[in-house]
């Protein structure tokens, strides 16, 4: 389910579902709309995991640079 890995991805990387909702879907009240039952479409759905597999894929680079 979607929002349930938003949700896992939102406390990983520690991200307002505002923010998130902004950088992966363009639309701040994305996370908060699919909290009260929005079904999002394929296509978003497929955009939005792409997305934070990206993010998460730089945020573990830098982290490894860092070490």
């Amino acid at each position: 389910m979607l929002l349930r890995t938003i949700e896992t991805f939102l406390r990983t990387h520690n991200l307002p579902a505002t923010k998130f909702g902004r950088l992966a879907a363009h639309d701040p009240r994305f996370v908060l709309d699919l909290r009260m039952g929005r079904t999002p479409r394929r296509d978003t759905e497929l955009r939005t995991r792409a997305w934070m597999q990206g993010y998460a894929d730089r945020a573990n680079a830098q982290t490894k640079e860092m070490a």
